[in-house]
Order: structure tokens, then C-alpha cells, then sequence
């Protein structure tokens, strides 16, 4: 089972809605976390990831986890070939 979650910075971060909106279009469902409102994942995302530009996406399938920062329609590609 594929998992998503898109760590945001809100509604004003114009790459964050352009990857929700490509991840919808391409029929991948996922779970938003804003990191403003939420320290730990904040601190998930910083520390432990290593990112500090909004959105990153976390993708789990159960054999290990992929992730990225930024808007990247080719991994949204990628990814939802394994959703189909």
C-alpha cells in the first residue's frame, strides 16, 4: 500500500499547491502536514530529512521510503505508476 504525505508551508506556497494539485490530477491520494502548525514535523523534515524548502513529499510502500523537496512532476510520474 503506497502512502503520501505532503509536508507544506500553507496556502501561500505556490510550489506546495502545484504538487497537491499534480498529485490529484494524477489520482494519488495523500495526507497534507502543515510544518508551520506542527513542530514535530517540522523538526521530522529539518533535522532528519535534511530539507529546507517546502513542499517535501514522504512516499512509504511498505519496503522503505522515497522522498524529495520541491515541485517534481517527474517523481509524481513515477509514483503514480505504482498507484495504479
Amino acid at each position: 500500500m503506497l502512502s503520501v504525505t505532503v509536508y507544506t508551508t500553507g496556502p501561500s506556497c505556490s510550489r506546495c499547491t502545484v504538487t497537491k494539485s499534480a498529485l490529484t490530477k494524477k489520482g494519488v491520494p495523500f495526507v497534507e502536514v502543515d510544518i508551520r502548525t506542527n513542530p514535530a514535523a517540522r523538526q521530522y523534515v529539518t533535522e532528519d530529512l535534511g530539507y529546507s524548502e517546502a513542499p517535501v513529499c514522504v512516499v512509504e510502500d511498505g519496503t522503505g521510503e522515497d522522498h524529495w523537496s520541491g515541485f517534481r512532476p517527474d517523481h509524481i510520474a513515477r509514483i503514480a505508476t505504482r498507484t495504479e
